[in-house]
C-alpha cells in the first residue's frame, strides 16, 4: 500500500485511526528515495534518526495536520547533529550544533526530516550543476536539469518521494526549479519567514519556502514556518495567517495584470502559448486581464549580478578555515590558510563569484555600483506597488524555457541568471511568487505559471493557484497516474 499517493488528509485520518503509524510513512519515503537514487536528490539522508523519531510519536496523539508527515530540507539549512554542507566541499563534513528556525518549527509539528537535499553550491547557480556532490535530475526526463539552486528538493517532490520540501530563493531558486519538474513552489513576501540558521547567499533577497505537490500542501507548510522571530532582525511581526482560508474560493471579479515583458520574444514560443491559454481560462471564468507595461523588470538581472554577489562576497567571508568547515594542512602562514582552504574548498562559480562581488564592493565602486543599484531597486519596487493599486495579482511565465539538457555547456557565466530573468524581480521588490504547473511542452516537460502578489498576500496567491489547479487538472506524476 502506497500512503505517500494519498492526500495529507487521507494520511491523518489513517494515523488518526491507528490504521497505519509514522513508521510506515518514513519507511515507504525511504524505499522510494532508493528505488530513485540515480535522481541524486539527496546529499545527506537521515534514514536512522528518521525511524528513531517515527517509533516515538507512535505514542503520541496526532494532534496536527502534518503530524508524522516525512519532509525533506534543503541542504543550505541548518540541521543540528545532520550534516548540512550547502553542496560545497568546504562544508563536506560540517554537523551544526543548532537548528535553524524553520527545522525548529516543523519539529514542534512532529514532521519527520528525511534527508538534506541536493543544491547548487551555496545557492549559487539555476541548474544545481555547480554542486559538489553533482547535479540531480528531472524526474521527468532524467537526462534534464531539475533547475536550482534547489533542484534537489524539486526533485524529491516531483518523485513523489515524501509530500513536503524546503527550499531557499535568492532570484528564483524555489519558483524555477518547481516549473522544470511540475511541481508548486512559493517564495513568501522577504521576512514572512526566518532566515536564522540558514546558510546565507545575499541576505537581502535570501527567502525560505515551501515545494510540494498541490497548492493545499503548500499552504500548509507555509503555515507552519511563518511568523516572527527574534533572531533574524528582518523578520516581519505580522500574525501567522491561515494561508489556506481562500483555498476554493471563485475568482470572478479579480483583476490580473501581465507584463508584457514577460511575454516577449525572450519567451519560448510554446510556453507563451499555453500561458495565454490559462489566460483565456480566467477570462472565461470571470476574472479581468491586462497586458501592462512595466519599467525597469530589463534591468532586474544586472541588478541582481551587482547586488547578490556583492553580499555573497562578504557572507562567504566567513568560511576562513578556522572555525568550522575544511582546514587547509600545513599551511606556512594565516593568509596561506585562508587562500589554500577557499581554493581547495570552494567550487569555481562560487570563486567566481566572490571575485566579481569583492571588486563591485571595493573602495568608490561600492557608491559605483552597489549603491546605485539599491536606489534602482527601490524604483523597481515602487513600480510593483503602482500596479498593485489596481490589480490583485501580476502573472506570466516562470522560465523563458523548459528545462534544458544535463550536459548543455556552462561555459557562458551569464546563463544562469539568464535562466532566472523572469523571476529576479520579485525578489528585488521583496514580494512574493508562486510558480503553478500550467501544462507541457512538446517533448512532455512541465510548464509553469508565475503568479505574483502584493507584500504578504500569499493567501489571495494560493487562490488563484488552487482555481488554477482545479481548472486544468493536470496529471503531474512523472511516473504516470495522479
Amino acid at each position: 500500500m502506497y500512503y505517500l499517493e494519498k492526500s495529507i488528509k487521507e494520511i491523518n485520518k489513517l494515523l488518526k485511526n491507528k490504521e497505519i503509524k509514522p513508521i510506515d510513512l518514513v519507511e515507504e519515503a525511504f524505499e522510494r528515495i532508493e528505488s530513485d537514487k540515480n535522481l541524486n536528490a539527496y546529499i545527506t539522508l537521515n534514514k536512522e534518526k528518521a525511524l528513531e523519531k517515527a517509533r516515538e510519536l507512535e505514542t503520541k496523539e496526532v494532534d496536527n495536520l502534518l503530524f508524522g508527515i516525512p519532509i525533506a530540507v534543503k541542504d543550505n539549512i541548518l540541521t543540528k547533529d545532520l550534516r548540512t554542507t550547502a553542496a560545497s566541499h568546504i562544508l563536506d563534513n560540517f554537523i551544526p550544533i543548532y537548528n535553524a528556525t524553520v527545522v525548529e518549527k516543523i519539529n514542534e509539528k512532529n514532521m519527520i526530516i528525511i534527508g538534506k537535499t541536493n543544491m547548487d553550491e551555496f545557492a549559487m547557480g539555476s541548474s544545481s550543476r555547480t554542486s559538489y556532490f553533482g547535479a540531480p535530475k528531472n524526474p521527468w526526463n532524467n537526462n534534464k536539469i531539475s533547475g536550482g539552486s534547489s533542484g534537489g528538493s524539486a526533485t524529491t517532490i516531483a518523485a513523489r518521494h515524501v509530500p513536503f520540501a524546503l527550499g531557499s530563493d535568492t532570484g528564483g531558486s524555489i519558483r524555477q526549479p518547481a516549473s522544470y519538474t511540475g511541481i508548486v513552489g512559493m517564495k513568501p513576501t522577504y521576512g514572512r519567514v526566518s532566515r536564522y540558521g540558514v546558510i546565507a547567499f545575499a541576505s537581502s533577497l535570501d527567502q525560505l519556502g515551501p515545494m510540494t505537490q498541490n497548492v493545499l500542501n503548500n499552504a500548509l507548510l507555509l503555515n507552519v514556518i511563518s511568523g516572527h522571530d527574534p533572531h533574524d532582525m528582518t523578520s516581519s511581526h505580522r500574525e501567522v495567517e491561515d494561508y489556506t482560508r481562500l483555498i476554493g474560493k471563485d475568482i470572478k471579479g479579480k483583476k490580473i495584470a501581465v507584463p508584457k515583458f514577460l511575454m516577449s520574444d525572450i519567451v519560448n514560443p510554446e510556453i507563451i502559448k499555453t500561458i495565454e491559454s490559462v489566460i483565456e481560462m480566467l477570462k472565461e471564468n470571470g476574472a479581468t486581464v491586462d497586458y501592462v507595461d512595466m519599467k525597469y523588470l530589463d534591468n532586474a538581472v544586472t541588478l541582481y549580478q551587482i547586488i547578490a554577489m556583492g553580499e555573497a562576497s562578504s557572507n562567504l567571508a566567513r568560511f576562513d578555515g578556522i572555525r568550522y568547515g575544511l582546514s587547509a594542512k600545513e599551511p606556512k602562514s594565516h593568509e596561506d590558510l585562508y587562500l589554500e582552504t577557499r581554493r581547495e574548498g570552494f567550487g569555481k562559480e562560487v570563486k567566481r563569484r566572490i571575485m566579481v562581488g569583492s571588486y563591485l564592493l571595493s573602495g568608490d565602486n561600492a557608491k559605483t555600483y552597489y549603491n546605485k543599484a539599491l536606489s534602482i531597486r527601490d524604483d523597481m519596487a515602487t513600480e510593483f506597488a503602482k500596479v498593485f493599486e489596481k490589480y490583485d495579482y501580476i502573472i506570466g511565465p516562470t522560465t523563458t524555457t523548459t528545462a534544458y539538457n544535463l550536459d548543455d555547456p556552462m561555459d557562458d557565466p551569464s546563463k544562469s541568471f539568464m535562466d532566472d530573468v523572469l523571476v529576479i524581480p520579485v525578489n528585488m521588490a521583496g514580494l512574493p511568487g508562486l510558480n503553478i504547473p500550467v501544462g507541457f511542452d512538446k517533448n512532455h516537460m512541465p510548464i509553469g505559471m508565475h503568479i505574483i502578489g502584493n507584500k504578504f498576500e500569499e493567501a489571495e496567491m494560493y487562490r488563484l493557484g488552487s482555481f488554477i489547479e482545479e481548472k486544468l487538472d493536470l496529471d503531474l506524476n512523472p511516473k504516470g497516474g495522479k
